[in-house]
């Protein structure tokens, strides 16, 4: 797992000043928001920005469009 420097800086700020240990914060926080969240799973579907089609389960589009984009 990876996590942004800024934010793994604020979770361990955090557990610090919660007395807990950072596994039990980010644990915590993984099943609050695991509760909250609808039963059904995430379904990431295809979109066509433009003339340019692009399935968000393909990595390999996705770089593409992006270096398009970015030209």
């Amino acid at each position: 797992m990876r996590l942004d420097d800024d934010l793994l800086t604020a979770a361990k700020r955090r557990a610090a000043a919660q007395q807990t240990t950072l596994t039990a914060l980010i644990e915590d926080s993984l099943r609050r928001k695991l509760e909250e969240s609808p039963d059904r799973p995430f379904e990431a579907r295809p979109v066509n920005p433009g003339e340019e089609g692009v399935d968000p389960r393909d990595s390999a589009s996705l770089r593409g469009l992006m270096d398009h984009l970015l030209r």
